[in-house]
């Protein structure tokens, strides 16, 4: 235990709980008519504070030492894709903690949705959906037989599925490590077909996941930045596939302690909760350090 100078009272361990979120998938894209592909997987989710990803026990809080450099890095969203699998997230880093960026969706003709902390759906004609990373996130949509595309994986649940018309994201999980409940880590939505009968475009899970395109009319959106969500689904010779959201790394902590950024690199902001201070940091490398 540390003590306070001049005061006598001693201070608390510098415990840090977290949620470590990777950048989330790109959307698959299509430049031949009649393909719809699918929405990209969300960034791994690692997290010690409500849930974490993949359906996982709760991650270990930090023990850490003041004066000491912890290396950080927020994973940016992958790019969507034109004629191909939407691109792979990249991982997020706190100190030995890594979460692992979302798989791309499926896109192009037979073309799979890829790995990753929660996998790509499976686009129309693709061989298979992307699976997940065991604790951080679910498989993408693997349904096969129909024309639209499938839903990315989400850190809570597996991309979704839906006939002609394309399947949502899968969900993401919450977590109240800020104080407030807020999702992160929702799978990008598929594309739905030309032909298909949906009234709308097919959602991307709660938590950042990007909506699929809708027919020749609306294109899909990227997953929301800092959330990890994957991006939406395009295809059919008319929408390329959108990106995935960045990543995301918040840390709690006692109050005691003062955060620092030595060498810069990370774009960060701390506030006070009760008895303890929360640092997100929302993009950039680079290593912190508490006194």
């Amino acid at each position: 235990m540390q003590v306070l100078a001049g005061v006598g009272a001693a201070t608390p361990p510098l415990v840090v709980d977290y949620l470590v979120v990777a950048g989330g998938g790109g959307g698959g894209g299509n430049t031949s008519p009649g393909y719809e592909c699918a929405g990209g997987g969300a960034g791994g989710l690692r997290c010690t504070v409500t849930a974490t990803g993949g359906g996982g026990s709760l991650e270990s809080a930090l023990t850490l030492t003041v004066n000491t450099n912890y290396t950080v890095t927020v994973g940016g969203g992958g790019a969507g894709a034109n004629n191909a699998q939407g691109a792979n997230g990249s991982n997020s880093v706190f100190n030995t903690i890594t979460s692992t960026g979302g798989g791309g969706g499926g896109g192009g003709n037979g073309i799979s949705g890829q790995t990753g902390g929660s996998g790509g759906g499976r686009s129309q004609g693709s061989a298979a959906a992307g699976s997940g990373t065991a604790n951080q996130g679910y498989a993408g949509g693997a349904q096969g037989g129909f024309l639209g595309g499938n839903g990315g994986g989400g850190a809570g649940a597996i991309g979704g599925s839906n006939g002609d018309n394309g399947g949502p994201g899968g969900a993401g999980v919450s977590t109240l490590i800020t104080g407030s409940s807020v999702p992160y880590g929702g799978g990008g939505g598929g594309k739905t077909h030309v032909n298909g009968t949906a009234p709308s475009a097919a959602l991307g899970g709660t938590g950042g996941g990007g909506n699929g395109a809708y027919k020749s009319t609306t294109a899909p959106t990227a997953g929301t930045a800092n959330t990890g969500g994957g991006g939406g689904g395009g295809g059919a010779n008319v929408f390329n596939g959108a990106a995935g959201g960045s990543g995301v790394v918040i840390l709690r902590y006692p109050a005691d302690y003062t955060i620092s950024n030595p060498g810069g690199g990370l774009t960060l902001s701390t506030s006070t909760s009760g008895t303890n201070k929360i640092t997100t940091v929302t993009a950039g490398t680079g290593n912190v350090s508490w006194a």
